[in-house]
């Protein structure tokens, strides 16, 4: 019975031997995974179907993420991005730095993301004089220099330094910075589960103590009203930091901020408000572009990049670089009420 299937089997593979070469090497044109990603343009998410909060209010447009889009590249992803000039090539060393995996550069990523969540709900609320409090901080090692003297790893969770306990970031930046050049600094980390007991030593540069690590904190928010960020496994990085601040203000209060318009925009928030520069700024544009963006919201530092473009492509869309929240949310109370469409 088996040398008979055995025989059927190897007639067909003999008479059909091109056809599966053939399909053989479109299945690995298509799927198979090269060393690379491929970068371009993304568009916009609507950012209030990303925010729960009791009570919200109603807005006539809309505030919205830029993004990039990346994907993992094939041959055939490979060969359309040659030939496309808003298609990006990017090795997957160059999206990491130097002594860590791309595994450490996607989690400090998400990292980032969820840091710069809690800043915008922290400024907007602060903004609006609604109650917020934070009720616990966790500081983790998110970068580490090259030149760094320390056996700290990407993801310790920092619990304490030279006995004390490490309860805010700040507290570990005012122990690092009473240090002099040379001392070294004892960690207690959890890292994997587990504590272990770690280094740094002090490096002085420029009259400011360091180890060579920067670090990112984690916070539990208590709010009033209640708010929750849904995000999605795609999603990373601190980019959208702003507008997800101008939303949950918009969504808080009374007056409509969107005056009806379709806002776009990119930019870090601190926990003061500072909005800060971001990459991939030309993607972005043009996925605003084609959402049809009324309005682009970006830092003072990615504005010439993004006049340029839009100076190139003769793009209609109003650009307006902004330095902190507060002048942003300034600039959108200044605007006329947008027209109907008839």
């Amino acid at each position: 019975m088996l040398n008979k299937f055995y025989e059927a089997c190897k007639k067909i593979m003999k008479e059909n031997y091109k056809f599966f070469l053939i399909y053989f090497v479109f299945f690995l044109f298509c799927f198979l995974p090269l060393p690379f990603y491929i970068d371009e343009p993304g568009g916009a998410i609507n950012i209030e179907e990303k925010v729960n909060v009791e009570n919200a209010t109603t807005s006539k447009g809309s505030f919205n993420y830029a993004y990039v889009s990346e994907r993992k590249a094939t041959p055939a992803l490979y060969l359309y991005a040659l030939m496309n000039k808003d298609w990006d090539i990017v090795k997957e060393e160059d999206l990491k730095y130097d002594d860590e995996t791309l595994k450490q550069a996607n989690w400090r990523n998400k990292i980032l993301m969820e840091e710069s969540n809690q800043n915008a709900i922290y400024v907007a609320y602060r903004a609006l004089n609604l109650p917020i409090e934070v009720l616990k901080e966790e500081v983790y090692v998110t970068y580490i220099d090259k030149e760094a003297d320390t056996n700290l790893e990407i993801g310790d969770q920092i619990l304490a330094a030279d006995g004390k306990e490490i309860q805010t970031r700040k507290e570990l930046l005012s122990l690092i910075r009473a240090k002099k050049d040379g001392e070294k600094v004892t960690f207690t980390v959890l890292a994997d589960g587990k504590e272990e007991e770690k280094y740094g030593t002090i490096q002085t540069i420029q009259g400011i103590s360091l180890i060579g690590v920067s670090n990112s904190s984690l916070k539990q928010l208590k709010t009033d009203p209640e708010i929750e960020i849904l995000t999605s496994r795609s999603e990373s990085g601190p980019s959208g930091g702003l507008m997800l601040t101008l939303t949950i203000y918009d969504l808080l209060t009374e007056e409509d901020l969107t005056k009806g318009y379709k806002i776009v925009g990119t930019g870090t928030i601190d926990e003061d408000g500072t909005v800060g520069e971001i990459g991939g700024i030309d993607y972005k544009i043009k996925g605003a572009v084609k959402e049809d963006a009324d309005l682009f919201i970006l830092p003072y530092e990615n504005l010439e990049d993004a006049e340029k473009l839009v100076k190139e492509r003769n793009y209609d869309l109003t650009l307006k670089p902004v330095a902190t929240f507060e002048e942003a949310v300034n600039y959108l109370k200044s605007l006329e009420e947008k027209e109907k469409e008839n």
